[in-house]
């Protein structure tokens, strides 16, 4: 995953809890496929953010600056 875009897992799972949360569903289920593409595609974004993180790391160690990153991913209800 070298772009910033979902992909097309992270799309459906979207997709799917909004569809939950606009019918007023109380669950939501994925079939084992479904996960594992969801599984494999989160992986992958998290491999992407750890690799920012050191390229981050590096350039902060070469500049001698400080970069301040805050991140809020919300939350579920």
């Amino acid at each position: 995953m070298n772009e910033l875009n979902l992909s097309l897992h992270l799309k459906n799972y979207n997709d799917k809890v909004k569809v939950m949360n606009q019918t007023g569903g109380k669950q939501l289920t994925l079939s084992a496929n479904e996960a594992r593409s969801l599984h494999a595609d989160i992986f992958d974004l998290l491999n992407h953010c750890a690799e920012l993180s050191k390229k981050l790391e590096i350039r902060n160690n070469a500049n001698d600056s400080v970069i301040s990153i805050s991140v809020d991913g919300g939350g579920f209800k």
